[in-house]
């Protein structure tokens, strides 16, 4: 079974970290929730969401065991976990271990970007947060698949960047699915 973690911290955009983590389910991922600002985490329109780690609870072990890791935006969030040590060092080492890395709306911007984590690499993010990236090539495609990094622009967009990561993941017929049993109408 596929493993692939979300990051949370105080101020995530909810759409942004519910679909992932309720997709990813519906596809038979194994997706533990990691709380970087503490266990219960507060989204920007204040839904709290139970973490089922946190992260200075996060090994060796369960790094090693991840297939990726997932960052949502909302920009507080986002800047929560890129001024996070931890947090960083778990997204740096799954990119450098090429393992998946999916950022969406500010947090590619302001996570990834803003770490010199997109250097040579095609992303795309909310409009505006592409100021904060150096040496990066910025598109405006609404979901970007380059090698093992998934960017996506905003909550308008978080299934079909979900849908992105299950494809990655587990392939074509498992997203190809989950989009007709969630998508369609029918």
């Amino acid at each position: 079974m596929k493993r692939i973690a979300v990051l949370l911290a105080d101020g995530f955009e909810e759409v942004e970290a519910i679909t992932p983590i309720d997709f990813l389910r519906r596809a038979g991922v194994e997706v533990p929730v990691v709380g970087v600002t503490g266990d219960l985490v507060t989204g920007g329109h204040s839904i709290r969401v139970r973490s089922d780690i946190v992260i200075n609870q996060v090994d060796d072990q369960f790094i090693a065991n991840l297939d990726g890791v997932v960052v949502p935006g909302g920009t507080d969030g986002a800047e929560n976990i890129a001024a996070n040590d931890r947090a960083m060092g778990l997204i740096r080492h799954c990119l450098d271990a090429g393992k998946l890395v999916a950022a969406l709306c500010a947090a590619p911007g302001v996570v990834l970007g803003a770490n010199g984590l997109l250097t040579g690499r095609r992303f795309t993010c909310y409009p505006g947060f592409e100021t904060r990236v150096e040496n990066g090539e910025f598109s405006e495609d609404r979901v970007v698949v380059d090698g093992n990094l998934i960017t996506s622009r905003g909550p308008g967009t978080a299934a079909e960047f979900t849908l992105a990561i299950i494809r990655y993941l587990v392939g074509e017929e498992a997203s190809s699915n989950l989009h007709r049993r969630t998508l369609q109408p029918g």
